[in-house]
């Protein structure tokens, strides 16, 4: 069923991000910079709308 899919999809963006900005950060601990975080915050959230791109054309993809 799409339900499951698309709940996911809800969460997979505000994760992605997390993952993204707590790697940065523990990366600026390790190396005692400030800015990667950021980076990592950039990274996370592309990932999430690109995953979510993918999701969106396979779906539509199917219906066809």
């Amino acid at each position: 069923m799409l339900i499951g899919e698309y709940t996911s999809l809800a969460f997979m963006l505000p994760l992605s991000s997390l993952v993204g900005y707590a790697l940065g950060h523990l990366l600026d601990k390790a190396l005692g910079t400030n800015w990667i975080q950021f980076v990592g915050l950039a990274f996370g959230i592309v990932a999430g709308f690109v995953q979510l791109i993918r999701q969106i054309l396979r779906d539509t993809r199917d219906d066809e």
